[in-house]
Protein backbone atom coordinates (compact mmCIF):
# COMPACT_ATOMS: atom_id res chain seq x y z
CA UNK A 1 0.00 0.00 0.00
CA UNK A 2 1.29 3.44 -0.91
CA UNK A 3 1.04 6.54 1.28
CA UNK A 4 -1.49 8.02 -1.15
CA UNK A 5 -3.79 5.00 -1.05
CA UNK A 6 -3.58 4.90 2.73
CA UNK A 7 -4.57 8.57 2.84
CA UNK A 8 -7.70 7.83 0.76
CA UNK A 9 -8.61 4.99 3.11
CA UNK A 10 -8.22 7.15 6.20
CA UNK A 11 -10.18 10.05 4.72
CA UNK A 12 -13.04 7.67 4.01
CA UNK A 13 -13.51 7.13 7.75
CA UNK A 14 -14.49 10.28 9.62
CA UNK A 15 -13.39 8.83 12.94
CA UNK A 16 -9.82 8.76 11.75
CA UNK A 17 -9.74 12.30 10.37
CA UNK A 18 -7.88 13.75 13.34
CA UNK A 19 -4.95 11.37 12.94
CA UNK A 20 -4.87 11.27 9.13
CA UNK A 21 -2.05 13.72 8.65
CA UNK A 22 0.34 12.23 11.19
CA UNK A 23 -0.44 8.65 10.15
CA UNK A 24 0.14 9.32 6.48
CA UNK A 25 3.39 11.13 7.27
CA UNK A 26 4.64 8.23 9.38
CA UNK A 27 3.73 5.64 6.75
CA UNK A 28 5.27 7.73 3.98
CA UNK A 29 8.50 7.92 5.95
CA UNK A 30 8.52 4.16 6.52
CA UNK A 31 7.82 3.47 2.85
CA UNK A 32 10.63 5.80 1.78
CA UNK A 33 13.19 4.42 4.24
CA UNK A 34 15.93 2.37 2.63
CA UNK A 35 19.38 1.44 3.92
CA UNK A 36 20.92 3.96 1.52
CA UNK A 37 18.55 6.74 2.56
CA UNK A 38 19.32 6.02 6.20
CA UNK A 39 23.07 6.32 5.66
CA UNK A 40 22.59 9.45 3.53
CA UNK A 41 20.60 11.05 6.34
CA UNK A 42 23.64 10.85 8.62
CA UNK A 43 25.77 13.23 6.55
CA UNK A 44 26.76 16.30 8.53
CA UNK A 45 27.20 19.97 7.59
CA UNK A 46 30.98 19.51 7.21
CA UNK A 47 30.43 16.79 4.60
CA UNK A 48 31.40 13.92 6.89
CA UNK A 49 29.19 11.20 8.33
CA UNK A 50 28.47 10.54 11.98
CA UNK A 51 26.59 8.21 14.28
CA UNK A 52 23.69 9.82 16.10
CA UNK A 53 24.86 12.37 18.67
CA UNK A 54 28.50 12.22 17.54
CA UNK A 55 30.79 14.30 15.35
CA UNK A 56 31.87 13.37 11.83
CA UNK A 57 34.47 10.63 11.65
CA UNK A 58 36.86 10.06 8.69
CA UNK A 59 36.73 6.26 8.84
CA UNK A 60 32.95 6.17 9.11
CA UNK A 61 32.72 8.71 6.28
CA UNK A 62 34.84 6.50 4.03
CA UNK A 63 32.66 3.47 4.76
CA UNK A 64 29.53 5.52 4.12
CA UNK A 65 30.92 6.64 0.76
CA UNK A 66 31.71 3.05 -0.22
CA UNK A 67 28.32 1.78 0.90
CA UNK A 68 26.42 4.50 -0.93
CA UNK A 69 28.55 4.04 -4.04
CA UNK A 70 27.78 0.31 -4.05
CA UNK A 71 24.09 1.12 -3.72
CA UNK A 72 24.27 3.50 -6.68
CA UNK A 73 23.26 6.42 -4.50
CA UNK A 74 24.44 9.87 -5.56
CA UNK A 75 25.72 12.06 -2.76
CA UNK A 76 24.01 15.42 -2.60
CA UNK A 77 27.09 16.96 -1.03
CA UNK A 78 30.54 15.52 -1.69
CA UNK A 79 32.49 14.49 1.41
CA UNK A 80 35.75 14.64 -0.56
CA UNK A 81 36.82 17.96 0.95
CA UNK A 82 36.18 16.65 4.45
CA UNK A 83 38.22 13.48 3.80
CA UNK A 84 41.08 15.31 2.13
CA UNK A 85 41.43 17.57 5.14
CA UNK A 86 41.87 14.72 7.63
CA UNK A 87 45.22 13.04 8.41
CA UNK A 88 45.88 9.34 7.88
CA UNK A 89 48.03 7.65 10.51
CA UNK A 90 48.18 4.02 9.45
CA UNK A 91 48.24 1.95 6.27
CA UNK A 92 44.64 0.94 7.03
CA UNK A 93 43.59 4.60 7.21
CA UNK A 94 45.39 5.33 3.97
CA UNK A 95 43.94 2.39 2.04
CA UNK A 96 40.41 3.20 3.15
CA UNK A 97 40.90 6.88 2.25
CA UNK A 98 42.16 5.92 -1.21
CA UNK A 99 39.12 3.73 -1.82
CA UNK A 100 36.67 6.43 -0.75
CA UNK A 101 38.33 9.26 -2.68
CA UNK A 102 38.67 7.07 -5.75
CA UNK A 103 34.94 6.31 -5.53
CA UNK A 104 34.34 10.06 -5.41
CA UNK A 105 36.40 10.56 -8.55
CA UNK A 106 39.35 12.29 -6.87
CA UNK A 107 42.98 11.85 -7.87
CA UNK A 108 44.69 9.53 -5.40
CA UNK A 109 48.13 9.10 -6.96
CA UNK A 110 49.99 10.83 -4.12
CA UNK A 111 48.18 8.67 -1.56
CA UNK A 112 48.91 5.52 -3.57
CA UNK A 113 52.61 6.40 -3.66
CA UNK A 114 52.56 6.74 0.13
CA UNK A 115 50.80 3.39 0.45
CA UNK A 116 53.30 1.63 -1.79
CA UNK A 117 56.06 3.11 0.36
CA UNK A 118 54.62 1.25 3.35
CA UNK A 119 55.25 -2.13 1.73
CA UNK A 120 58.08 -4.14 3.22
CA UNK A 121 60.39 -6.56 1.38
CA UNK A 122 58.14 -9.51 2.25
CA UNK A 123 55.11 -7.86 0.67
CA UNK A 124 53.34 -6.82 3.86
CA UNK A 125 51.79 -3.36 3.68
CA UNK A 126 51.93 -1.64 7.04
CA UNK A 127 52.16 -3.83 10.11
CA UNK A 128 49.09 -6.03 9.75
CA UNK A 129 47.61 -8.77 7.64
CA UNK A 130 44.50 -6.59 7.54
CA UNK A 131 46.42 -3.54 6.31
CA UNK A 132 47.93 -5.69 3.54
CA UNK A 133 44.50 -6.94 2.53
CA UNK A 134 43.12 -3.43 2.25
CA UNK A 135 46.32 -2.17 0.69
CA UNK A 136 45.89 -4.69 -2.12
CA UNK A 137 42.23 -3.75 -2.59
CA UNK A 138 43.12 -0.04 -2.72
CA UNK A 139 45.94 -0.64 -5.21
CA UNK A 140 43.74 -2.70 -7.50
CA UNK A 141 40.89 -0.16 -7.26
CA UNK A 142 43.23 2.49 -8.62
CA UNK A 143 44.72 0.30 -11.34
CA UNK A 144 48.03 -0.47 -9.62
CA UNK A 145 49.54 -3.97 -9.35
CA UNK A 146 49.47 -5.76 -6.02
CA UNK A 147 53.05 -6.98 -6.48
CA UNK A 148 54.60 -9.08 -3.73
CA UNK A 149 51.65 -8.48 -1.43
CA UNK A 150 49.79 -11.33 -3.12
CA UNK A 151 52.48 -13.76 -2.02
CA UNK A 152 52.35 -12.35 1.50
CA UNK A 153 48.59 -12.93 1.71
CA UNK A 154 48.97 -16.46 0.42
CA UNK A 155 51.54 -17.19 3.11
CA UNK A 156 49.41 -15.54 5.78
CA UNK A 157 46.50 -17.95 5.27
CA UNK A 158 46.09 -20.37 8.17
CA UNK A 159 45.72 -24.12 7.87
CA UNK A 160 41.99 -23.89 8.51
CA UNK A 161 41.64 -21.55 5.53
CA UNK A 162 41.12 -18.32 7.44
CA UNK A 163 43.02 -15.05 7.69
CA UNK A 164 43.56 -12.95 10.80
CA UNK A 165 43.77 -9.24 11.61
CA UNK A 166 47.46 -9.35 12.58
CA UNK A 167 50.22 -11.90 11.91
CA UNK A 168 49.80 -13.78 15.20
CA UNK A 169 46.07 -13.34 15.62
CA UNK A 170 43.28 -15.88 15.34
CA UNK A 171 41.46 -16.13 12.00
CA UNK A 172 38.06 -14.47 11.65
CA UNK A 173 35.34 -14.21 9.03
CA UNK A 174 35.76 -10.51 8.26
CA UNK A 175 39.47 -10.67 7.45
CA UNK A 176 39.00 -13.93 5.58
CA UNK A 177 36.22 -12.51 3.42
CA UNK A 178 38.24 -9.37 2.71
CA UNK A 179 41.31 -11.47 1.85
CA UNK A 180 39.28 -13.50 -0.64
CA UNK A 181 38.18 -10.24 -2.28
CA UNK A 182 41.75 -8.91 -2.32
CA UNK A 183 43.16 -12.06 -3.93
CA UNK A 184 40.41 -12.14 -6.53
CA UNK A 185 41.03 -8.45 -7.30
CA UNK A 186 44.72 -9.29 -7.77
CA UNK A 187 43.84 -11.95 -10.33
CA UNK A 188 44.01 -15.11 -8.21
CA UNK A 189 41.71 -17.75 -9.70
CA UNK A 190 38.44 -18.53 -7.95
CA UNK A 191 39.47 -22.20 -8.25
CA UNK A 192 42.79 -21.69 -6.48
CA UNK A 193 43.41 -23.61 -3.24
CA UNK A 194 43.53 -20.33 -1.28
CA UNK A 195 40.07 -19.21 -2.40
CA UNK A 196 38.48 -22.64 -1.97
CA UNK A 197 39.93 -23.03 1.53
CA UNK A 198 38.88 -19.50 2.46
CA UNK A 199 35.28 -20.14 1.43
CA UNK A 200 35.20 -23.43 3.35
CA UNK A 201 36.41 -21.60 6.45
CA UNK A 202 33.64 -19.04 6.03
CA UNK A 203 31.01 -21.76 5.69
CA UNK A 204 32.24 -23.25 8.96
CA UNK A 205 31.14 -20.02 10.65
CA UNK A 206 27.63 -19.99 9.20
CA UNK A 207 24.97 -20.57 11.82
CA UNK A 208 21.62 -22.42 11.50
CA UNK A 209 19.75 -19.14 11.04
CA UNK A 210 21.88 -18.35 7.98
CA UNK A 211 24.03 -15.64 9.53
CA UNK A 212 27.83 -15.74 9.73
CA UNK A 213 29.77 -15.23 12.96
CA UNK A 214 33.00 -13.34 13.42
CA UNK A 215 34.71 -16.41 14.84
CA UNK A 216 33.99 -19.86 16.24
CA UNK A 217 31.68 -19.88 19.25
CA UNK A 218 30.21 -16.43 18.57
CA UNK A 219 26.72 -15.45 17.47
CA UNK A 220 26.13 -14.29 13.88
CA UNK A 221 26.07 -10.61 13.06
CA UNK A 222 25.21 -8.29 10.18
CA UNK A 223 28.74 -7.25 9.21
CA UNK A 224 30.21 -10.76 9.23
CA UNK A 225 27.29 -11.96 7.11
CA UNK A 226 27.68 -9.07 4.68
CA UNK A 227 31.43 -9.72 4.32
CA UNK A 228 30.82 -13.40 3.68
CA UNK A 229 28.25 -12.63 0.98
CA UNK A 230 30.77 -10.35 -0.76
CA UNK A 231 33.45 -13.05 -0.62
CA UNK A 232 31.23 -15.66 -2.25
CA UNK A 233 30.17 -13.20 -4.93
CA UNK A 234 33.83 -12.31 -5.59
CA UNK A 235 34.56 -16.01 -6.07
CA UNK A 236 31.60 -16.45 -8.40
CA UNK A 237 29.72 -18.61 -5.90
CA UNK A 238 26.13 -18.09 -4.73
CA UNK A 239 26.10 -16.91 -1.11
CA UNK A 240 22.83 -18.75 -0.49
CA UNK A 241 19.38 -17.52 0.42
CA UNK A 242 19.77 -18.22 4.14
CA UNK A 243 22.42 -15.54 4.52
CA UNK A 244 20.26 -13.05 2.65
CA UNK A 245 17.24 -13.88 4.82
CA UNK A 246 19.32 -13.43 7.95
CA UNK A 247 20.32 -9.94 6.86
CA UNK A 248 16.70 -9.12 6.07
CA UNK A 249 15.73 -10.12 9.61
CA UNK A 250 18.04 -7.40 11.00
CA UNK A 251 16.60 -4.50 9.03
CA UNK A 252 14.96 -1.75 11.05
CA UNK A 253 11.94 0.39 9.98
CA UNK A 254 14.17 3.44 9.46
CA UNK A 255 16.36 1.46 7.01
CA UNK A 256 19.30 0.73 9.31
CA UNK A 257 20.53 -2.72 10.34
CA UNK A 258 20.98 -4.16 13.79
CA UNK A 259 24.41 -5.64 14.54
CA UNK A 260 23.08 -8.94 15.96
CA UNK A 261 19.41 -9.61 16.50
CA UNK A 262 19.66 -8.78 20.20
CA UNK A 263 20.67 -5.13 19.92
CA UNK A 264 21.59 -2.25 17.62
CA UNK A 265 25.06 -0.69 17.72
CA UNK A 266 26.83 1.82 15.45
CA UNK A 267 23.98 1.61 12.90
CA UNK A 268 25.59 3.94 10.34
CA UNK A 269 28.77 1.85 10.24
CA UNK A 270 26.87 -1.46 10.19
CA UNK A 271 24.47 -0.33 7.48
CA UNK A 272 27.27 1.14 5.36
CA UNK A 273 29.03 -2.23 5.38
CA UNK A 274 25.82 -4.11 4.60
CA UNK A 275 25.06 -2.02 1.49
CA UNK A 276 27.72 -3.62 -0.81
CA UNK A 277 26.44 -7.09 0.12
CA UNK A 278 22.86 -6.07 -0.66
CA UNK A 279 24.08 -4.85 -4.05
CA UNK A 280 26.15 -8.07 -4.55
CA UNK A 281 29.25 -5.97 -5.16
CA UNK A 282 32.61 -7.16 -3.76
CA UNK A 283 35.58 -4.87 -3.26
CA UNK A 284 37.06 -3.12 -5.10
CA UNK A 285 33.77 -1.67 -6.28
CA UNK A 286 35.04 -0.53 -9.67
Amino acid sequence: MTAASLAMLIKGHAGFASVATSTVAAVALALAATPASYVSSRQQADGGFAESGQSSDPSLTAWAVLGLTAAGRELGRSPAGYLEGKPTRTANDLALRILALDALGRNTEDLVTRLEGMRGPGGRIGTLVNSTIWGVIALRATGHPAGGSVGYLRRAQRKNGGWSWHPRGAPDSNDTAAAVQALRAAGVSARSPEIRKGLRYLRSLQRPDGGFALSAGQAPDAQSTAWAIQAFVAAGRPPGTRAVRYLASLRQPAGSYRYPKRYAATPVWVTSQVLPALARKPFPLG
